[in-house]
């Protein structure tokens, strides 16, 4: 039992949550809440990579689930990443001293089908990305014609004083928007009349996103340096991370495939005959033998017919099937033929009846009938005062 689920609930995992479960969820949320997808959700987002940055590490997760909230902070454990820090390192973005030196890297989510992943594939992304302008070079305007902001006077941004209250003031600090945080700036003559002085223009590029055979969900794949460019900073890189769909018939489990295949008692006892259509679209016929018992939960795998292994795709999984026997409806069988069928089942257990045994009914279980009987007996202890009770007020 933990102290607390609070963390659990942010990224939506239950207490008892594999790390792969608790990564995938957060992966999910993440991408869902980033300031660059939602501008107002920045304190959702926060929350979310807090929560993951404690139950992604064993240590602190111990110590959540023991203390709580409190036992993090007390422990000296709390707010040690930013949430962006904790983001681009998921993604394989690196910390911050790294986006000093290279561009922020831009991440994207991909919807694939099960289908896509087993026989592989390939889509095209179609992206906006801001890259250096050709005819000013990145320089926004004309060569050694930059003069300083009047505006801002160098500095880059602007002070504003305002005032909250009777002798009371507040400074709100704001990026330049003559310069936009440069510092400085061309005339209007010399500035960059295709890009507007921005050094940079923004353009469509379409990517090629590979799936490989193999591949498994939440995957990354990384396209180096193709990533918004800007003067003076290596490109950052773009991320397609694989979100999987969910199958009707198949659920995967690492290489192995896995479905459910329901019997009827005929089939379970006397042998069958059945197809699988496989995700390459072929056709399997899987059979039983008489006398070959299925019984209801057994389970069966078809050897090298589940998922291509990633990078060795002539191998693969099992494929796994659960076996659901399905019995007959009540009254089935007229009562005069049971007799015969008893006779081709294996032998029914004696049982000796002496007179002081009591013969009861079978029935159906009446759930309201059984809720209604509790809630009474509760109410009667309630109304009667306990014996303890008694003696303390005599």
């Amino acid at each position: 039992m933990v102290y607390e689920t609070g963390y659990y609930d942010l990224l939506g995992v239950s207490p008892g949550s594999t790390p792969e479960e608790i990564k995938k969820a957060y992966r999910k949320l993440a991408l869902k809440y980033h300031p660059d997808k939602n501008p107002n959700e920045g304190e959702k987002f926060k929350l979310i990579s807090q929560a993951y940055e404690v139950l992604s590490d064993p240590n602190k997760r111990d110590l959540y689930d023991q203390g709580g909230e409190q036992a993090i902070k007390e422990g000296g454990m709390n707010g040690g990443s930013s949430p962006m820090d904790i983001f681009n390192m998921f993604f394989g973005g690196g910390g911050r001293m790294q986006r000093e030196r290279k561009g922020k890297n831009v991440v994207h989510q991909i919807n694939v089908t099960l289908e896509e992943m087993y026989n592989g594939s390939t889509r095209k992304l179609g992206l906006q990305k801001n890259v250096i302008c050709e005819k000013c070079e990145g320089h926004g305007g004309k060569k050694g014609a930059l003069e300083k902001c009047s505006n801002c006077k160098g500095r880059g941004v602007q002070v504003r004083v305002q005032q909250i209250g009777p002798g009371m003031i507040q400074q709100i600090q704001s990026m330049c928007s003559d310069c936009q945080g440069q510092g400085e700036k061309f005339n209007s003559k010399d500035r960059c009349k295709n890009c507007n002085g921005h050094k940079v223009e923004r353009k469509k590029k379409i990517l090629e996103v590979h799936i490989d055979k193999g591949m498994k969900d939440g995957q990354k794949i990384t396209f180096h340096g193709e990533g918004d460019q800007e003067p003076g900073l290596e490109p950052g890189d773009v991320i397609i991370v694989l979100d999987q769909k969910d199958h009707p018939d198949f659920q995967r489990q690492e290489d192995n495939l896995i479905m459910k295949m329901d019997l009827k008692l005929v089939e379970a006892l006397c042998g069958f005959k059945k197809t699988i259509q496989t995700l390459d679209n072929r056709t399997l016929v899987i059979c039983s033998h008489p006398g070959e018992v299925i019984k209801h939960g057994d389970v069966r795998s078809v050897q090298n017919e589940g998922m291509p292994l990633y990078r060795q795709p002539y191998e693969k999984g099992q494929l796994i099937i659960h076996f659901q026997v399905e019995f007959p409806e009540k009254a089935w069988l007229p009562e005069h033929l049971m007799y015969q069928l008893e006779r081709l089942l294996p032998p029914r257990e004696d049982v000796m009846t002496t007179d002081d045994m009591e013969e009861v009914d079978l029935c159906e279980v009446d759930e309201r009938t059984q809720r209604s009987h509790s809630r009474e007996a509760y109410d009667e202890d309630e109304d009667q005062p306990r014996a303890g009770v008694q003696c303390q007020t005599q």
